[in-house]
Formats: C-alpha cells, structure tokens, sequence
C-alpha cells in the first residue's frame, strides 16, 4: 500500500521537467475518440518553423519512437507547464491529449485537442467550458491541475474536473446542453496543493493528500 501511495504521490505531485510530466496526466494518454490512435506518450516535438513542431510519439506497441506530421505549436513542449499561446491565453495543462487554457480577459476555460496525435492540426477542436464559480473563501485565478473521466470531452459522460490551489474543486460534463460546475470545498487542507487524477480501474476521481499517506475520492 505505501508503495502505491508513493506512486502516486510520484505521478501527481512531482515537478514538471517536461511536456510528459507537465501536461500529461499519468505521463501519457490514450486515445479513443472515432479517429483512434493507439495507447501512446508524447515525447517531444521536431521543431519545424519558428513557432511550431512535429509531434513525436513512444507507441506502446512499437519498439521506437515515432515522428508524425501533426504539427503543434513549440510552446506546448516547452518545460514550463504555464505557457502562453499569445498575449491573453495561458496554458494550464492537459488530459488525453486535450490542452486546458484559460483566458486571462474573461477567465473563461477551453480545451484544443492539439495533443492528440489522431486529431487534426489545421482545424483543432476547441471546447468552451462553462464560466467558472469561486466558492465563498475560495479562488479560481491559479489551477493546479486539470482531468478528464475519457478520452473526449465532446464523449456525453465525459467529466472534467479542475482542482484549484485551495480547497475548491469543480467538476462539469460539457458535451451536455446546459452544463454548470459543481463545485466542491476540501476541508481537509492536506489536499490544497493536491492534483487530481481519474481512475479507470475504480470509475472515480482521486486525489493524493500531501506527502501520499491519504487519497480522497
């Protein structure tokens, strides 16, 4: 048990030194949208102009690396998980190969399928989540971290959920009509600077408390 929790702990919790850690939840996704890409963790990205790269890719049922014709842009591999697309839209990270951003005018979120070695480069998705709630005592300005229940938040029964540094965190299904946050209070302040992360083995949300010795769910 220690050893899972340490695992975890790991997974959700260390510094981000790369596009793996930064921006993938659980280093790496899956992909399984109508145009399906195998299990697959992004590696990098080949730069090919001065603001955009080729995507490259370990694929789990290959022994190398691959280099795909998806081009996205190079902040996306930069090692600082809060990059820029422009002047008003930062980065705030990304789950199953959907960037999560947040306009700094309106602090309305997106999600762009830019990772997504199956989806298109030219004509990127981009989904606009419902404006965000602050709880009394609360803030929504700086976000830990972002996750996804499946590999599509167009999927009806997808369930995005943004933690928030604090003890605030909100869930939503946008693909369905009139979607609002639910939002939730942490009372226990060992989950204030925790990320969360979906399980597919349990069907639930987790987070790990500070230090890994507790998960909520």
């Amino acid at each position: 048990m220690s050893l899972l929790l340490r695992r975890l702990s790991e997974l959700c919790l260390s510094k981000p030194a790369s596009v793996r850690s930064s921006l993938l939840l659980s280093n790496g996704f899956s992909s399984s949208s109508l145009l399906q890409s195998p299990p697959c963790t992004i590696i990098g990205a080949r730069r090919c102009g001065p603001y955009f790269g080729r995507l490259i890719i370990f694929n789990a049922n290959e022994d190398d690396s691959t280099y795909l014709e998806k081009k996205v842009p190079m902040e996306l591999v930069a090692s600082d998980p809060m990059v820029v697309y422009n002047n008003a839209t930062v980065t705030i990270g990304a789950s199953h190969g959907w960037v999560a951003t947040v306009n700094k005018d309106d602090g309305i979120m997106r999600l762009r399928d830019d990772l997504n070695p199956a989806a298109s480069d030219t004509d990127p998705r981009s989904i606009r989540l419902p404006p965000l709630v602050t709880l009394p005592h609360c803030q929504t300005q700086i976000i830990t971290n972002v996750a996804m229940s499946c590999s599509s938040p167009e999927d009806e029964d997808c369930v995005v959920a943004v933690k928030f540094l604090g003890p605030q965190l909100s869930f939503c299904r946008p693909a369905r009509s009139h979607s609002d946050w639910t939002n939730i209070r942490i009372e226990n302040p060992c989950f204030f600077s925790s990320r969360v992360m979906f399980s597919k083995k349990d069907d639930m949300f987790r987070i790990p408390g500070s230090g890994g010795h507790i998960i909520g769910s």
